[in-house]
């Protein structure tokens, strides 16, 4: 595969598996391929984590069960020390909780064992290729930028929610957000469920999935207007929302190029555009993160949540986003844990924007009724934050027709 050569060597790779016959079968899988060069064997997952930061691979081969440590742990441990490395995830299970955990854990890929040495050397040139183009430093800001005109204003507003781990209640939020907004603008709302492979938003608001955005999809498919309003789903709220295919396997037919065409239309049509992350960085989710106008980290005050999002700010770093492009969201805070908010602060280096309290009994009857508590509980201290939220998120007046004398120009 000329086109896949990285320029400066071989693509290295570390194979973890605790089969010795798996290791040596992998091993010939990948003996021919010119650039490709398996650069280290583990037999579990701990000495599988020190390979990996001693050897530096850029992808890691990694079995899923193992003694010791098993590959979840283990990349999780190999994604926090070395976040440049890519996780190939390798098991002979293929149930939908493995795949969500090991992408959770920050694998890229999953491959079903037995694999054929053509779906391996696949597997690892994307991997590798998509880990290229993030690898790539944003160009340093023109100099005098006081002088530069402002960007001109998209017609919507984009507004990504990024959980930092599982349970963060990222997908609440977002739901809640985007009927706040509505509530708060009395303007158009549109909400996209992005987790393309495991999307809740049609549970958490009662809906049918018969229309979602894999009906876009296909060669025969014509994006125009009628299509679009078709595929979208009203809600009771007022608001609009495209939900993610109905099985995970039609996921892989959300490219960013398709993404790029409904993002236009929603923008232009649509005063603000609230979607969903899921919690990687996935192709589609990076396009979608570079498009948003403000992303929404939802962090809760444990360890590990405070740990992925330290890391996430420090990626974005790399990925060139200006600070203020985030903001921090504590999300379930009772100040029951011993960690608070001005901690967080501290230890991330960036300021909290808001803090939702904890309320399980409400998120969780709403999310088993299918009805956000911000249109049934709107006194609620849960809800009040979140109308205090979409207010902060909520454009200034002159922002807002400026924003509408730009659409317009479009139509």
């Amino acid at each position: 595969m000329a086109g896949s050569t990285p320029s400066g060597g071989k693509i290295r790779v570390l194979i973890v598996d605790d089969i010795p016959e798996t290791r040596e079968n992998v091993k010939k899988l990948l003996y021919f391929e010119k650039d490709i060069e398996v650069v280290g064997a583990a037999a579990n997952g701990r000495e599988g984590v020190e390979l990996a930061v001693k050897l530096q691979p850029d992808i890691v081969l990694m079995d899923i069960n193992m003694p010791e440590m098993d590959g979840i742990a283990a990349s999780e441990a190999i994604s926090a020390q070395c976040p440049n490395i890519q996780v190939v995830m390798m098991s002979v299970q293929g149930e939908a909780d493995y795949l969500r955990r090991s992408m959770l854990a920050g694998a890229r890929e999953f491959l079903i064992k037995p694999f054929s040495g053509e779906e391996l050397v696949t597997s690892i040139h994307r991997v590798y290729q998509f880990a290229a183009t993030r690898r790539v430093m944003a160009p340093p800001p023109a100099a005098a930028p006081e002088a530069a005109p402002p960007p001109p204003p998209k017609g919507g507003k984009l507004i990504a929610v990024f959980g930092t781990k599982g349970g963060s209640g990222a997908s609440t939020l977002a739901v809640n957000l985007a009927v706040a907004l509505r509530e708060e603008t009395k303007e158009q709302i549109a909400l996209i469920d992005a987790n393309f492979e495991f999307g809740d938003i049609g549970v958490l608001l009662n809906l049918p999935t018969n229309r979602t955005i894999a009906d876009l999809t296909g060669d025969q498919v014509t994006l125009d207007d009628e299509l679009m309003e078709g595929t979208l789903i009203s809600h009771s709220s007022g608001i609009k929302v495209l939900l993610a295919p109905i099985r995970p396997e039609l996921a892989e037919l959300i490219t960013p190029e398709l993404l790029k065409h409904i993002l236009a239309y929603l923008t232009k049509h649509y005063d603000y555009v609230v979607v969903d992350l899921w919690k990687s960085f996935k192709e589609s989710t990076v396009f979608l993160m570079d498009a948003a106008d403000q992303i929404l980290l939802v962090s809760t005050t444990d360890i590990p949540s405070i740990k992925n999002a330290k890391l996430f700010f420090e990626l974005t770093e790399q990925l060139g986003y200006p600070s203020n492009k985030t903001i921090l969201v504590l999300n379930k805070e009772d100040g029951r844990g011993g960690i608070t908010p001005k901690d967080v602060e501290a230890s991330i280096k960036h300021p909290v924007t808001s803090t939702i309290p904890r309320d399980d009994r409400t998120t969780m009857l709403a999310a088993n009724r299918g009805v956000p508590f911000v249109t049934t509980q709107r006194t609620l201290p849960l809800s009040q934050a979140l109308f205090t939220l979409a207010r902060v998120l909520a454009r200034p007046a002159a922002e807002k027709e400026s924003a509408k004398a730009t659409a317009a120009q479009r139509k």
